[in-house]
């Protein structure tokens, strides 16, 4: 996907999109607004509102922050997995291929840090996005591209005024990222270190300080009249980017003879060869330059520091959208077909008749022509808390409870006061004098008998038993509100009288917080089309992937674009893009290594693989092991499977000398196998410990 780095000053298209963005801004700036003072909220804020009028209190000295706690409470470190469903029997194969593609890139890019910022975003701002691109500058010894998936936080989009139903039924949407000089220089060739840093907030809730180096990029998906999306960019007022349709491969071409520009100085297939002669396999006619014109078309690929059209000699290149690809060379596919070549092309001639005056028919060689596939979906997936209706973002959490932490503040400045000022006081006559050091035994002179009477301690306490309470009161508020209980938090529970009973209260707080566990699902799945799209669009070259099979031992395939190409009935090329994505929601449980370590070793002590005493039923049980990464699983099943097979060398021994095993024999080899794959220890029913 190719890029141009226009640049221009200013513009009517300029200003058409400052002024989309300053209407959607003003649309959105309640919404704004407020996403400062959740994430003030979040970090433990010490501002207090007031509550009753003449209130002097505006700052607590101590803060109980339930808005983080509750937030983390709800913080989950797993990832979605994919699960791809194919509409078609034939497909089955291949939808299998896309997940395992998709774990791929969820290993390979930073989706660790990603989920461990959008867990705490989604709830506390209601929403988040993912940013999906095909990075082009990535590069390897074998293939062009990768795909780059960021997050963006919401204070860095701007919807569209009274869209609300998702970002697809959006006509535009703009992102806000701030960017470093180097990178716009690096990136599109434009310098702008005149500029200014436009709009600093966007770096981070209390980033509100002008950095020399960065500036704010101003980056506008929309739908163009095709339906596929357009790219607008720019930096205050310099614009880096106008493409109308921007997923659509961009080539550069000779601007007098059409030609693509080849990759270097080397000659493309159908270029003249050096002795100038006609390519093989092609006549004098059959090129794009005619007969006489081989030499003409000889020039050095570069001349003057110029790249120079190996057809015609041109010196000037221009860029633009290409709807086919052209694949002179075969392209080789998994199954072993292959896509494109040189074929022959019929065409009756406008000139040239026969003996009879009929036309002549004319055969040439022609690549073949396969339309380029474009995803035509706008690269931010947006991930919502909870769904509410007349609102693009979700219900936020810290808004929910935003009232019980400001109560709470409230108290704890006045349960802090209370115990502060509170203390012991002595009285003493006028006239007594007392020694002040640090001894023990302090000296009183009070005078006489009487002014010792009115020598006296007095205990100043600070009453805070109903604050405490009503403390209490407030939190379980906050935590009734979300949705969360004590078992959810691993917290004593006088409720649960017994094990079973936390798990229960555990799982219906669970149960209540399901729908922003389908909602982040949702957003993955979304999330992982768009990624399959992308690399269907853009990955040209085969992308390895690895996977494991059913006996755990690792599966070396390729990911090739060209696959999921299919001919109809009619002869047209199409792409097959037709597979349904969500989540697999046994995901979690698969996680948990020791969970599932746990359940192996349950299904097999219960006979699920077989006899337990069966060398053949420990292999399976290792193996299983060893694709949930038991540390030494891999070692104990090599070692099981020498043992089968000194096992069968033996038996086969036996049966060559004529004398059968005894049964006993049998018997007492299988459970030494066993209790050497036990490590030893074995129970009396045969079972490893």
């Amino acid at each position: 996907m190719g890029r141009s780095g226009t640049v221009k000053k200013s513009g009517g298209k300029l200003r058409m999109w400052q002024e989309r963005l300053g209407r959607s801004e003003r649309a959105y700036e309640g919404e704004r607004a407020r996403m400062d003072g959740r994430e003030a909220l979040y970090r433990g804020t010490r501002d207090i509102k007031p509550i009753v009028t003449g209130e002097r209190t505006s700052k607590t000295p101590h803060v109980r922050n339930i808005c983080a706690e509750l937030i983390e409470a709800q913080v989950s470190s797993s990832i979605p997995q994919p699960k791809v469903t194919a509409r078609r029997r034939q497909d089955e194969d291949k939808a299998k291929l896309i997940e395992d593609m998709l774990r791929n890139e969820l290993d390979r890019l930073p989706f660790e840090q990603l989920n461990d910022m959008m867990e705490r975003t989604v709830p506390i701002q209601g929403g988040g996005a993912f940013l999906v691109e095909w990075d082009n500058t990535r590069r390897s010894h074998a293939t062009v591209g990768e795909l780059a998936v960021s997050g963006l936080h919401p204070k860095q989009i701007v919807p569209q005024d009274g869209v609300f139903t998702g970002v697809e039924n959006m006509d535009y949407i703009i992102l806000k990222i701030p960017q470093t000089k180097g990178f716009i220089r690096r990136r599109y060739g434009v310098d702008v270190g005149d500029e200014g840093e436009r709009e600093p907030d966007v770096k981070g809730s209390d980033s509100q300080s002008l950095a020399e180096d960065m500036v704010t990029q101003y980056t506008a998906y929309y739908r163009n009249d095709q339906g596929g999306i357009g790219l607008f960019s720019w930096v205050n007022e310099i614009q880096l980017e106008d493409l109308e349709d921007y997923q659509a491969r961009r080539l550069r071409r000779c601007a007098k003879c059409g030609a693509v520009e080849p990759v270097g100085d080397v000659q493309p297939l159908g270029a003249p060869t050096l002795d100038g002669t006609p390519p093989p396999g092609m006549g004098g006619d059959a090129g794009p330059v005619a007969g006489e014109g081989w030499e003409e078309a000889r020039p050095s690929a570069r001349r003057g520091g110029r790249k120079r059209c190996p057809y015609c000699g041109g010196a000037r290149w221009e860029e633009g959208p290409e709807e086919f690809e052209e694949l002179p060379v075969p392209v080789l596919r998994s199954d072993g077909s292959s896509v494109g070549g040189m074929r022959q092309v019929e065409s009756v001639s406008e000139t040239m008749v026969d003996e009879l005056g009929l036309p002549v028919v004319e055969t040439a060689l022609e690549p073949e022509r396969i339309p380029f596939y474009k995803p035509d979906i706008f690269p931010v997936i947006l991930q919502k808390s909870v769904s509410i209706f007349g609102q693009l973002l979700g219900d936020s959490d810290v808004d929910k409870i935003a009232d019980q932490q400001n109560t709470t503040n409230r108290l704890e400045a006045k349960i802090l006061d209370k115990l502060v000022k509170s203390g012991s006081y002595m009285c003493l006559p006028d006239d007594a004098n007392i020694r002040a050091d640090a001894e023990d035994m302090k000296i009183i002179r009070p005078g006489s008998a009487a002014a010792a009477q009115l020598i006296n301690v007095y205990d100043m306490e600070g009453r805070v038993q109903q604050d405490m309470a009503y403390l209490e009161q407030v939190y379980q508020e906050a935590r009734q509100v979300i949705g969360i209980t004590d078992s959810f938090q691993g917290r004593r529970d006088a409720t649960a009288t017994s094990g079973k009973a936390k798990e229960f209260a555990a799982a219906q707080s669970a149960g209540r917080l399901e729908s922003k566990r389908i909602m982040k699902d949702a957003a993955y799945a979304a999330l992982f089309e768009a990624m399959f799209k992308f690399k269907l669009a853009y990955a040209d070259e085969p992308r390895p992937v690895v996977s494991h099979d059913d006996h755990g031992n690792a599966r070396y395939q390729s990911f090739n674009r060209y696959d999921f190409l299919e001919r109809d009935e009619a002869g047209e090329w199409w792409w097959n893009d037709q597979f349904l994505f969500s989540c697999d929601t046994s995901a979690p449980l698969a996680s948990n290594r020791e969970a599932m370590w746990q359940e192996t070793r349950m299904n097999l002590q219960s006979g699920a693989f077989g006899d337990p005493t069966q060398v053949q039923t420990l292999i399976l049980f290792w193996s299983k092991m060893e694709l949930l990464h038991y540390p030494g699983a891999g070692e104990t099943k090599a070692y099981l499977e020498e043992e089968l097979q000194r096992q069968r060398m033996a038996a086969m021994a036996q049966q060559g000398m004529g004398r059968p095993m005894d049964a006993p024999v049998i018997r007492q080899a299988r459970q030494d196998a066993a209790r050497d794959a036990a490590g030893g220890q074995m129970q009396g029913n045969g079972f490893p410990v």
